[in-house]
């Protein structure tokens, strides 16, 4: 049996944000929380009761154990971290915002000591040690070394029989659309699980139509057994190669929307290991619900918290 369910890598980061009503330029002071989209989705999947592995990069500094500290709380495995003795963490600012002004993020993400990982300090052996190998889009910009780790993991765990997640998680402000989909369509032949966004499809390769044909376009890309795709408040779509499954957005009041699609990654593999597809775009759906409804990027929520949550539709005080 292998040592781990999930095993992911990915940056660790520290999230700044100010309150809506506050502008950057004149605020005296910041909410901080610990966020990192591979993290949060092996956090999240941890938390349910998987066992999960993380790999990166962090310096042997206050910032860097405060990385640390937070995710032992998800009692994630980090054995396999790469401490360096100099170097920065990845740092995000968030300006939230009401209409008609949008809430924005500032990345400060440049040589931090996860862009400068090579190849030769990732312990393959522990990344492959897994059930599920989950990788990011978002990871493969942030320098040239991580591209080439990205791709050899995954060119790796496809040698080697490990199934692979791969989430697109497009960001504007870190590539554009024509670079992310040169760069990517190669991981999408290698991946067994895509999550891809219609946005992102739309924005990367002009795909559009119905989100049944924004899917089959998808699976032109890929050899992917399942496409998960998040319509945004209208829920999720999957396809596993036989039928679709669509899942309308469970109601929620919005406290914070960043995090939410992480959650709702965790959600729809939560399932998947369990060897249910379409239990899982359920789980996926209530877990970016709860997601929303809470303050920071990382989801705190606990297994028989969901499953009750799952066939529930009211609410009330629990006493």
């Amino acid at each position: 049996m292998p040592r781990f369910d999930v095993t992911t890598i990915g940056e660790g980061q520290l999230r700044y944000c100010v309150p809506a009503g506050k502008r950057m330029e004149q605020v005296n002071r910041f909410d901080v929380f610990v966020s990192g989209t591979e993290a949060n989705v092996s956090g999240l999947l941890s938390r349910l009761g998987w066992n999960c592995g993380w790999i990166s990069s962090l310096p042997n500094n206050p910032l860097g154990r405060r990385i640390r500290n937070e995710y032992r709380l998800a009692q994630l495995d980090l054995s396999a971290v790469v401490w360096t003795e100099t170097g920065r963490v990845a740092i995000y600012y968030v300006e939230y915002a009401v209409p008609p002004r949008a809430t924005t993020v500032f990345y400060d993400r440049k040589d931090t000591s996860f862009t400068k990982l090579t190849t030769e300090q990732i312990d393959w052996d522990y990344l492959l040690d897994t059930r599920l190998l989950h990788l990011s889009g978002l990871t493969v910009p942030l320098s040239k070394s991580l591209q080439e780790i990205v791709i050899e993991a995954a060119r790796r765990a496809k040698a080697k029989g490990v199934p692979v997640s791969f989430d697109m998680n497009y960001r504007s402000r870190l590539w554009t659309p024509q670079e992310a989909a040169e760069a990517v369509k190669p991981i999408f032949k290698t991946v067994d699980l895509l999550f891809c966004g219609r946005g992102d499809a739309q924005r990367m390769f002009g795909f559009d139509g119905t989100p049944e044909e924004i899917v089959t376009q998808l699976s032109q890309l890929t050899g992917a057994k399942y496409i998960i795709t998040s319509l945004s408040g209208e829920g999720i779509i999957g396809w596993d190669r036989q039928n679709f499954y669509r899942q309308p957005a469970r109601e929620v009041g919005i406290v914070d929307r960043i995090g939410a699609g992480d959650a709702m990654v965790s959600g729809v593999l939560h399932g998947w290991l369990q060897g249910d597809f379409a239990k899982g775009l359920r789980y996926g759906v209530l877990t970016a619900a709860l997601a929303l409804s809470q303050w920071g990027d990382q989801l705190i929520t606990r297994a028989a918290e969901v499953e009750a949550l799952l066939t529930s539709d009211t609410v009330d005080i629990s006493r």
